[in-house]
């Protein structure tokens, strides 16, 4: 089991596969910046956009003035735009950690967009790629990028790949390619966001603060997509009964989702909402008192997680109460010889091993990822005319010793790393030191992998000075990890970002 939770965010075909392989370091390759530039136009909301398409690498130094690493960026700016103090810019990326910015690039932020036949099967080639008219790139400039060991970025010079792979390397080099940036696009005075998802919002808490606390950049307001800043919430760790408690509404809401509920009441809002109650109330009052909860006590609690999550009271007493997010993705439909999604719950996959007590595979991540990767790699070639030679990493995987260190300093107690890792500090620092920055977190109903009440109680837990805390919003999709994927979702996705942006600079 060690394995399997080993690997937080990324998608599961992305634990198999990555589009090309490099050598950890090149003494020579890559230590110039690079540009392939193109020009386009959009219309989003009925308004024409011209703008340009830079596809690139900006070099990072240490504090040697040595050459450590090329990072490979994409950025989309708008045509036209006389003061740039009035044109945000958002930086944006994925998770894993381990992933490109190819599924948010090609999922909603950039001006092409897959198609993809969300929940329903995609199948193989050919896959259609159409403007993408819930981009922001009508109120921001849009710069995707690829931390080091994905996409065009990698570890060069006197830089090793393990030097940016952990919390604390992630953080740095994100930040200092912002800086770089900002510097070499002369970007110092445009309003600045940060939109990551998974442990991209992880890693946006941590950036928001070094860019503040080592560059003197503070940004205007960060996007916290399918978010996760306290790793205990997923980590299911022996004796910590946290993760069940917040995870429990999410198998509610998936079980809702496929007709395992037997009452579905007024809606899933209403369903949701009697279900945080029990998971904080009832449920969470039975965990604490662990064996000492009484028999008839027991039985009540049984029968109420049977009533709103469709698993039988047999499973829920021989797992005492207590079900691992692949136990239920497995469990949940069984009887039909279906395992449900962990990213997106909606989703429905064969279950080879109908004895499994885990499904150790994603059914979203199976179906969209070879749409999200053939249409990346054709439009990158084709489009965006980046040289065939150039290798694309979708995702670090492939590379060899990759390994996360999640040490973080602000996340250790008492007893030094040994607690889970949490960028909550991070983010509590830089609102205080920037009580102007705002927040916005977006997370999807059916998503197992960062379930929303997690995020509701890292927030409700973060010790926020009362004057601020008016500065974090949520938002909520009925879809999952990738909510954006979803036609309704990606609508919304595009008004709540325009709307969050455009907000923060009256």
């Amino acid at each position: 089991m060690k394995k399997l939770f080993s690997i937080a965010f990324l998608p599961a075909i992305m634990l198999l596969t990555a589009v090309t392989s490099f050598a950890q370091t090149d003494s020579t390759a890559g230590t110039k910046p690079e540009k392939f530039v193109t020009k386009h136009t959009i219309k989003i909301d009925g308004r024409v956009i011209n703008y340009t398409a830079t596809v690139g690498t900006l070099i990072l130094k240490n504090d040697k003035d040595e050459t450590i690493a090329s990072f490979g960026y994409t950025a989309y700016t708008k045509d036209g735009e006389g003061d740039m103090s009035k044109r945000p810019v958002t930086f944006s990326y994925n998770g894993g950690p381990g992933s490109s910015s190819m599924w948010l690039h090609m999922g909603i932020m950039g001006p092409r967009r897959v198609v993809v036949n969300d929940p329903s099967p995609n199948g193989p080639a050919p896959y259609k790629l159409e403007d993408n008219g819930y981009s922001i790139l009508d109120v921001s400039d849009v710069v995707m990028m690829d931390p080091v060991g994905t996409g065009l970025s990698r570890a060069v010079g006197k830089g090793k790949n393990a030097d940016f792979w952990g919390v604390d390397g992630d953080a740095k080099s994100v930040s200092q390619f912002i800086r770089n940036y900002v510097h070499e696009n002369e970007r110092w005075n445009s309003p600045k966001f940060l939109l990551g998802e998974s442990y991209g919002t992880f890693r946006s808490a941590a950036v928001a603060d070094y860019l503040q606390e080592t560059y003197g950049i503070s940004v205007n307001g960060i996007v916290l997509v399918s978010n996760v800043l306290d790793i205990r919430t997923l980590a299911f760790n022996p004796g910590d009964d946290l993760p069940y408690i917040v995870n429990l509404p999410t198998y509610a809401a998936t079980a809702w989702y496929h007709n395992k509920v037997a009452n579905k009441g007024a809606g899933l809002e209403a369903f949701l909402n009697d279900v945080r109650a029990f998971a904080f109330g009832e449920y969470a009052t039975a965990l604490m008192k662990g064996d000492m909860l009484s028999e008839a006590d027991r039985t009540r609690v049984l029968d109420k997680l049977n009533a709103i999550t469709g698993i039988s009271k047999d499973y829920w007493e021989k797992a005492n109460l207590r079900v691992l997010q692949p136990q239920f993705s497995q469990e949940l439909l069984r009887n039909e010889g279906i395992i449900v999604g962990r990213l997106d719950a909606r989703y429905k996959g064969i279950a080879q091993d109908k004895l499994s007590e885990y499904a150790f595979t994603d059914p979203q991540s199976n179906d969209i990822s070879p749409a999200f990767i053939s249409a990346f790699m054709h439009y990158y070639t084709t489009e965006l005319k980046v040289p065939k030679d150039k290798s694309y990493n979708t995702s670090a995987y492939a590379l060899q010793g990759f390994n996360w260190d999640w040490k973080h300093q602000r996340s250790n107690g008492l007893f030094g790393d040994a607690a889970t890792p949490n960028t909550e500090p991070d983010l509590l620092n830089a609102m205080s030191n920037n009580p102007k920055m705002k927040v916005m977190v977006l997370n999807g109903i059916y998503d197992l992998a960062t379930p929303f009440v997690g995020s509701e109680y890292t927030f409700d837990h973060m010790g926020l000075d009362k004057k601020i805390r008016s500065n974090i919003t949520h938002k909520y999709y009925e879809a999952g990890h990738m909510m954006y994927i979803h036609n309704e979702s990606a609508a919304k996705f595009k008004k709540d970002v325009s709307e969050f942006i455009l907000g923060t600079l009256k």
